[in-house]
């Protein structure tokens, strides 16, 4: 059997580097497949759509699945099983990366289930490969006749040394000071996420300009590989709907006018869902025969939410009134407050309308920190954020399944959000936990405000603190109207047109994330949209600062306090002892957590305890271990053994020296005036040829004057051996 001849396409980066997608050679089952390379770093992505939907679904059921092969890499993967297990929350966060922008360019009545399937089967250690994820998934759709409005791409855009590039390495990402993916179209933006340092609203939107430009070649090259397959078109036929139109009008006449009433009178999230729903029920109530009843109901229930959606919409553009009575730009009212949890380290209470998280700061040692073992990287996160979203926080109950995709992503944003403010001096380990016990929109930037507060709270001195804010709009094609949202709630996100997140501090920009639904959102939209939300953020991280302005001077008396020494790596053994003893019975007597790496030449210990008197009976010792005396320095020892000829003196544990009995006083002694336990001052003058330390006490004290009228020889004659080391000091 021959090879197969691969279909393939290239695409050419600004800075001359090369992309090639290929298709035809690999996974010829699957609907459509392809290899998208840069550099020695290759991912496979497939999709495969079912020809019909399932009975009584009425949604798209997509799944994006990424994997990274270790083999990719040339390593075995680090578990007990030697075998890539669940998905890491980096293969999770790339996951939802690519869902975000596939899922709002599938038609809105194609719900037959789709499956894309993406692998990382090669890395050469340069080329990101989340960067390439997008656009090898968007291209295996492109070549099928699977519905699809696309093609589209995603970049990974940067900013180095003031200057933008897209898709760099590892190694460039992490001395960037912008770190943004772009999801778009041709035609549109539809995803952002990133992280920043501080930016300006400007620079954000010249990074997301310079990203679609780049993404515009990439979707070119999508449609020339497409047309060499000539599969792509026509899209396949589907009819996963039914409709009746007679119930759509009746449903629009009988029920617009109430459900906007209802609209338009402020309320809380319980109450107008009730109302809602007594609309509803009011129009169901009408048919009387059961059988009748059900077969109107689901065409009802699809028509109602259409009208829930055009009211509420309609309501806003028109009158500038929102479900809860506010006016676009109005925040919902917010209170605080620290210290709410005496276990934890650090710990607040962020509430925002009728959204509300509990978090808490633990600090650790370094043995607490997160280890990143993928086929990227592996290496110890020392700040890291876990987001949870339990059922109840919605009035709902429903079975927990371990962390969702969106737990996930939500505590990366946040993550992302506070990064770039803890100082990278900072010794401990911080995790952040943040409960959300109330949601009724944007309990992601609820986690970002509630984190500044609990890290103010745990002494950890942060370099700014950041708020954050989620934004939303309403527009309508018909008559080109349209508003920008603050501060949105959870039925403005389902009904509206976009959210987008933004957290900063009072500098810039630190994250974002944007969602678009609707295509052909112009720059205009998002700048305003952007100085909208910086409006907003500025007057939440001002309720901040009324609760607590500043971190607190300390950390909290009952959380581990941080010392760090560096020492020679000759001493880490000494340190450590044999088996471990020496380190294991200093962690005991000083009830602290003691660790060593080794950098180079240097030994980083590290001692974390509650106790600041046991660290520095901790330190102490390990200075003792670790003790190197200086030529020419003075020292107070101890007198340890006694001699005819001289004392032993030692001038910290495991170092101790001879003190000639010559070098006690400038004259001369029959008998050593120290008994054991003295304490005596004494310099240390070297080492002598057999590599053991001298000690000299007299060079400490006054010289007595030479005798007069003796001869000048027989003054040299009367010198001892004693005298030499003083003459040289």
């Amino acid at each position: 059997m021959s090879i197969p001849q691969a279909i393939t396409e290239k695409i050419v980066l600004r800075d001359g580097r090369e992309i090639t997608i290929e298709t035809g050679k690999l996974a010829k089952q699957a609907d459509g497949s392809v290899v998208v390379r840069m550099g020695d770093t290759m991912l496979m992505a497939t999709v495969v759509a079912n020809k019909e939907a399932n009975p009584g679904v009425d949604f798209l059921p997509l799944t994006v699945d990424y994997r990274e092969k270790f083999y990719a890499g040339g390593k075995i993967p680090g578990n007990f099983f030697r075998r890539e297990a669940r998905p890491s929350d980096q293969e999770i966060l790339t996951m939802r990366l690519v869902d975000r922008v596939l899922r709002p360019l599938f038609p809105e009545d194609f719900h037959a289930e789709v499956q894309v399937m993406i692998s990382l089967i090669s890395y050469d250690g340069q080329s990101i490969p989340d960067d390439l994820a997008g656009l090898a998934a968007s291209a295996a759709i492109a070549i099928t006749d699977i519905p699809f409005n696309g093609p589209m791409s995603e970049v990974r855009v940067v900013r180095i040394d003031g200057k933008l590039s897209v898709n760099p390495s590892y190694e460039q990402l992490l001395t960037a000071d912008i770190d943004i993916m772009v999801g778009a179209t041709k035609d549109s933006i539809v995803m952002v996420e990133g992280e920043m340092k501080e930016i300006s609203e400007q620079e954000m939107l010249e990074a997301i300009k310079f990203a679609h430009e780049e993404i515009k070649i990439q979707i070119e090259a999508q449609e020339r590989l497409a047309a060499k397959v000539g599969k792509a078109f026509p899209k396949r036929e589907y009819s996963h709907e039914d409709h009746d139109e007679e119930i759509r009008e009746k449903v629009w006449k009988e029920c617009y006018d109430k459900v906007y009433e209802v609209a338009k009178s402020p309320s809380n999230k319980e109450e107008r869902g009730e109302k809602f729903k007594a609309v509803l029920e009011e129009f169901l109530a009408q048919y009387t025969d059961e059988e009748e009843l059900a077969r109107v109901t689901p065409f009802v229930k699809v028509y109602y939410h259409d009208v829930e959606k055009e009211a509420m919409r309609q309501m806003i553009l028109n009158e500038n009134i929102r479900l809860d009575g506010r006016d676009p730009k109005t925040i919902r009212p917010i209170w605080s407050e620290v210290d709410y949890l005496p276990g934890a380290h650090g710990s607040a209470v962020f509430t925002r309308g009728e959204t509300q998280s509990l978090t808490a700061v633990t600090l650790g040692s370094s043995k607490d920190a997160n280890m990143v073992d993928s086929v990227i990287t592996q290496h110890d996160e020392k700040f890291f954020l876990h987001y949870n979203f339990p059922p109840f926080s919605t009035g709902e109950a429903r079975p927990l399944r371990g962390t969702s995709r969106r737990e996930v992503g939500h505590g990366n944003l946040a993550q992302r959000a506070l990064a770039n403010v803890i100082p990278a001096e900072v010794p401990y380990t911080i995790r952040i936990v943040s409960d959300i016990l109330e949601s009724n929109g944007s309990s992601s930037m609820a986690t970002v405000c509630a984190g500044t507060l609990a890290l103010m709270d745990a002494g950890i001195q942060i370099s700014q603190p950041v708020s954050g804010i989620a934004m939303g709009l309403i527009t309508d094609p018909k008559s080109g109207k349209w508003t920008v949202l603050s501060d949105i709630l959870g039925d403005e996100d389902h009904l509206g047109d976009m959210d987008f997140k933004v957290t900063g501090s009072e500098n810039g920009i630190t994250a974002c994330q944007m969602d678009i639904k609707i295509q052909g959102l112009s720059m205009d939209i998002m700048e305003n949209a952007l100085m909208q939300a910086k409006e907003g953020r500025l007057h939440i991280l001002g309720k901040i600062l009324e609760t607590i302005d500043t971190p607190r001077a300390d950390v909290k008396p009952h959380a581990p306090k941080m010392e760090m020494l560096e020492v020679s790596k000759d001493f880490i053994g000494a340190i450590i002892g044999p088996g471990g003893k020496n380190i294991q019975q200093l962690q005991k007597d000083t009830d602290t957590v003691i660790s060593i790496e080794e950098i180079g030449e240097i030994g980083r210990v590290e001692i974390a305890g509650t106790n600041r008197e046991k660290i520095n009976e901790a330190i102490a010792r390990i200075n003792d271990i670790t003790f190197v005396p200086v030529v020419g320095e003075v020292y107070k020892g101890k007198v340890v053994k006694v001699m005819d000829f001289g004392a032993f003196v030692q001038l910290k544990k495991g170092t101790e020296g001879l003190l000639h009995i010559s070098e006690i006083e400038w004259k001369r002694l029959d008998t050593v005036p120290y008994k054991e336990g003295d304490e005596v001052e004494v310099k240390f003058m070297g080492y002598d040829d057999r590599k053991k330390m001298k000690l000299s006490r007299k060079v400490l004290l006054p010289r007595p004057p030479k005798p007069e009228g003796k001869p000048k020889a027989e003054a040299t004659e009367a010198k001892t051996e004693g005298d030499k080391p003083a003459e040289q000091a």
